[in-house]
């Protein structure tokens, strides 16, 4: 049996951020990652402006800037009858530092933030280790059981267990967290494409008849996901890839030739979108934060925003009572407490895209019961362009912004 003060489950970007943090403030923490490493195909690379600020309080900034790494700065949307694109938000007309989101490979940040915390003698990374299931003293979580790749099992007991370990968490097994399931009206297809000079660049959508699909400028290729109806995957694919291309080609023109680069359908991963979220985030030394507390919709695309901010709020709260051994039960509720309200309120926005936008778009009726008129919304941002920093500083900081404890500040 071995201890540590706080086990963090998961070495994704929310488990890592709080882990460099505790470690800073002096709290002995493990994070048990269950693979071997970080290079792994994600799709989540976005680096937003709260991230990098908060790398810049960590003294990380610099090192941040030196990866390999592509600016997105604009939204932009069809619209009209020629299809023209229109800038709708803007970050780069926001009064900060950091203007813009950062398009990184996720296994280059983990893998900063990893070796950062590696300086702390107080932070332990665990690879090659899966959280099997928790140990529990009477009505309490006191750790996890671990079983390492080698086949090496164990248990690691800790005064708190904070689970970042996504929608597939270890805790929603458990019955009293009470998982709420919200109706989802699309699966979404990734992809890449070859990017050329004198494309648009940023974030492009594309909205067609019965097809939506959204493109990030990743500098030498698009990016791409295309959403389909729920759960029509099978019949979609069985349908050819050519019509799949005519689509791509028929919403961007501007791709000419390249809509038809896909050459087998095993460049075309599915994700099956969720959205949904725990009615409770904690029981006695358990938190869940991220993912495992509100799994998120690919809409608006700020799901790891969501997780960072969790992260830095999980550290405020529970760097001082974890380094006193008073933590219990009322810390962790202060993080639900202090969090609910943003990720409620984030995918009530994302239901109403749903509702609203994605599924009659995918039904191929009009969005918005027809009352949308997209002349009439170029108008009226043209006539008012500070508008474009409203969704511009939504997808830059989220609803709420927060602030890392002081002694994890260098």
């Amino acid at each position: 049996m071995e201890r540590t003060t706080c086990c963090v489950v998961g070495g994704g970007p929310a488990g890592m951020v709080l882990a460099l943090l505790l470690a800073r403030a002096g709290v002995e923490v493990t994070v048990v990652e269950k693979h071997g490493d970080f290079l792994r195909d994600f799709r989540g690379d976005t680096v937003h402006p709260s991230t990098l600020s908060l790398l810049d309080d960590l003294g990380l900034g610099e090192r941040f800037a030196a990866l390999p790494q592509r600016h997105v700065t604009t939204v932009q949307l069809p619209v009209g009858p020629g299809r023209e694109l229109l800038t709708v938000g803007d970050i780069s007309t926001l009064p900060v530092k950091h203007n813009y989101i950062a398009m990184v490979p996720q296994w280059d940040l983990l893998n900063l933030l990893a070796d950062e915390a590696r300086g702390e003698p107080s932070f332990r990374l665990r690879m090659d280790t899966e959280a099997t299931s928790f140990v529990r003293e009477r009505d309490r979580v006191a750790g996890v059981s671990y079983r390492t790749a080698g086949g090496r099992t164990g248990e690691l007991r800790a005064s708190v267990t904070v689970a970042c370990d996504g929608r597939g968490s270890l805790a929603r097994g458990l019955p009293e967290l009470g998982l709420r399931r919200f109706p989802c009206p699309m699966d979404a297809w990734w992809f890449r494409l070859p990017r050329h000079d004198g494309d648009p660049v940023g974030l492009v959508g594309n909205v067609g008849e019965g097809f939506i699909s959204v493109m990030i400028d990743r500098g030498g290729y698009w990016q791409c996901a295309a959403l389909i109806p729920k759960g029509s995957d099978t019949v979609r694919r069985a349908a050819g890839l050519q019509r799949f291309a005519s689509q791509i080609a028929a919403v961007a023109p501007w791709l000419g030739e390249r809509a038809g680069a896909l050459r087998s359908w095993d460049e075309v991963k599915l994700l099956d979108v969720r959205l949904d979220r725990l009615r409770r985030w904690h029981r006695p030394g358990l938190l869940c934060i991220g993912d495992a507390a509100h799994a998120m919709s690919p809409v608006f695309g700020i799901g790891i925003n969501l997780a960072v901010e969790d992260a830095v709020a999980t550290a405020r709260y529970l760097a001082g009572p974890l380094r006193a051994g008073t933590v219990g039960l009322r810390d962790v509720q202060r993080v639900q407490l202090r969090r609910w309200p943003t990720a409620a309120a984030t995918q009530a926005l994302q239901r109403a895209a749903h509702a609203h936008v994605i599924e009659p778009v995918l039904a191929g009726r009009p969005p918005l019961g027809g009352r949308a008129n997209p002349l009439r919304v170029t108008e009226v941002l043209a006539a008012a362009p500070w508008l474009k920093r409203l969704p511009g500083y939504f997808f830059a900081y989220g609803a709420v912004r927060e602030r890392p404890p002081a002694e994890s500040l260098r």
